[in-house]
């Protein structure tokens, strides 16, 4: 991979090359194009582990899709693109299965999911750099339903609002991702708990003015009642947990600003 320094400016193909540029940088990236033909690497015996790797690859994007979902859209307050994070973190998680040969290897999250605890949706601001207190997260998996616990806030000692913006507000997801596991009657990964996989409840506190204090509260996030009864062991509930930041918009009410916010993962069970 090139880079272009310079006042060029181009995205596209030129002959036998490739120009794009990728957020988070000004810089225009160059890439060849070529490389072995699309029958060679479906059929060609040296290209057989090549397969087997995308094979499992397509399970680690699948997951990771879901595991998405499961923050309850709270990764909208991202400042990068947190796809290939969470594609690295499921093949991280599929390399650990040691019983199943490769290409057939399952994504057990189950067996690691205080793994995800901490991880942060922003690079710029840390989540513990903007809401400087602490948040403890309890899950409860029989009631499929998690209590988040925050103390006393005083947004001029606890709250690092960057751009000075006028309002701000709690926002919290209690999400749930199946394990993935390798089929062989379809050669395809199938979630191992259909009905509890990628699915969310999420709760939106208000808005509220930047210069404030808040008094200690504590956030109960639950799911359906429903889900009670088909919550399987294989079956990881995550809780998450954003600070967003906003302004007075065309109708006169707060509305978010676009990456003003902050947020991560609290804790899994």
């Amino acid at each position: 991979m090139a880079t272009i320094k310079g006042p060029v400016q181009l995205e596209g193909g030129v002959g036998g090359m490739s120009f794009y540029t990728r957020r988070g940088s000004d810089k225009i990236i160059v890439r060849t194009k070529g490389g072995p033909s699309k029958q060679a690497i479906k059929s060609s015996p040296g290209f057989e582990n090549l397969r087997l790797n995308q094979k499992e690859w397509k399970g680690c994007t699948a997951f990771a899709s879901r595991l998405r979902f499961a923050f309850g859209g709270l990764h909208r307050v991202a400042d990068y693109n947190l796809t290939p994070a969470l594609n690295a973190f499921a093949k991280n998680l599929q390399k650990t299965d040691e019983n199943s040969e490769k290409g057939k290897r399952n994504i057990l999250f189950s067996s690691y999911r205080n793994n995800l605890n901490g991880f942060n949706f922003n690079r710029n601001y840390l989540f513990n750099s903007v809401l400087r207190v602490s948040v403890v997260a309890v899950i409860n998996r029989e009631n499929v339903s998690a209590s988040i616990s925050l103390p006393r806030i005083n947004t001029e000692i606890d709250v690092l609002n960057v751009q000075r913006l006028p309002y701000f507000r709690l926002v919290a997801s209690l999400g749930a991702v199946s394990d993935m596991l390798y089929d062989a009657s379809t050669n395809t990964y199938n979630p191992a708990n259909e009905q509890m996989h990628g699915i969310n409840a999420t709760y939106t506190g208000e808005w509220l003015p930047a210069e404030n204090i808040l008094p200690e509260q504590t956030i109960e996030v639950s799911m359906n009642e429903n889900f009670r009864k088909v919550l399987t062991e294989d079956v990881t509930l995550v809780v998450s947990i954003a600070v967003e930041f906003g302004k007075v918009g065309f109708t006169g009410l707060p509305q978010e600003v676009k990456y003003a916010g902050c947020g991560k993962v609290l804790g899994c069970g």
